[in-house]
């Protein structure tokens, strides 16, 4: 029997995922989940391609989403009361025009000093309405497309075993940054083929692949490139046919609920690996 083991939401985009035992579900994703972003002063998203250093800070969010606490190493942390009605910028997310609630100078001269540039802080405003790509179509805050990030812990187990193998030895598993880790699939990668899911009392479908990039290179707990594993190996057996890394899946939110470690994860419909 497959159940969820791991369950993790991340609320600044780039930054580090706060685990949880139990999270609601929305048509976005874990509440919370990349509900804010770092960008340039001109409103260009910050990711850890750029700017590895995003991996260190640890973000807070309470449960009702009105407060913001920032930490880092060497560094007092930043408590912000979240402002979800204020003057709404233009922002950019992978070349797509999208807008954002800049959350004040304190945020922005924060995560400035920090990064060694200058950066602000926007969150997603009440009125975002993204359509994101893939089979299923759904929506989702800041993160890179859809709402849900799944991974089992069986494709987890066989990556390490094929680092192993090269001399490399396992690496964690923060690196894929996945809000589900699912335990119960013995063969790897099943959750290609895991085209309807229900979760607790919330659904999901199968959007598409998760393709990997230089982000899987970071050491989420120094923010320093450690490269060049993953992908290295990834590579050898996980190239899709346009020459893309793909490495666990994406998921749409077909109907919310609240989701749990420990709840039985049932696949209601299979289809075949994009691979």
């Amino acid at each position: 029997m497959a159940r969820v083991v791991e369950l993790s939401y991340y609320p600044v985009k780039g930054c580090a995922g706060t685990p949880v035992r139990e999270a609601l579900l929305t048509p976005a994703g874990l509440a919370h989940d990349r509900s804010f972003m770092v960008v340039s002063e001109e409103g260009v998203y910050r990711t850890q391609r750029r700017d590895p250093l995003l991996a260190v800070i640890r973000p807070r969010v309470t449960p009702d989403g009105d407060h913001l606490t920032l930490t880092a190493p060497g560094t007092e942390s930043l408590h912000l009361r979240v402002d979800t009605s204020g003057i709404r910028r233009k922002v950019d997310l992978f070349g797509t025009a999208y807008r954002g609630i800049d959350q004040g100078d304190d945020a922005g001269n924060w995560l400035s000093d920090l990064l060694g540039a200058p950066s602000r802080l926007v969150r997603v405003p009440p009125e975002h309405d993204r359509v994101t790509d893939g089979l299923t179509p759904g929506t989702s805050g800041y993160a890179d497309s859809c709402a849900l990030h799944v991974i089992s812990r069986s494709t987890l187990d066989l990556l390490d075993r094929r680092l192993t193998e090269r001399g490399a030895g396992p690496l964690p598993h923060d690196r894929f940054r996945p809000n589900l880790v699912v335990d119960g699939w013995d063969d790897p990668h099943t959750e290609d083929r895991a085209h309807r899911l229900r979760i607790g009392d919330a659904e999901l479908g199968y959007a598409k692949l998760a393709l990997r990039c230089a982000v899987t290179l970071v050491d989420q707990h120094t923010g320093t490139r450690a490269g060049p594993e993953p992908l290295r190996t990834l590579a050898t057996y996980r190239r899709t046919h346009q020459g893309g890394i793909a490495f666990g899946t994406k998921y749409a939110v077909l109907r919310p609920g609240t989701v749990a470690v420990g709840d039985e994860v049932e696949v209601g419909v299979w289809g075949e690996s994009e691979l």
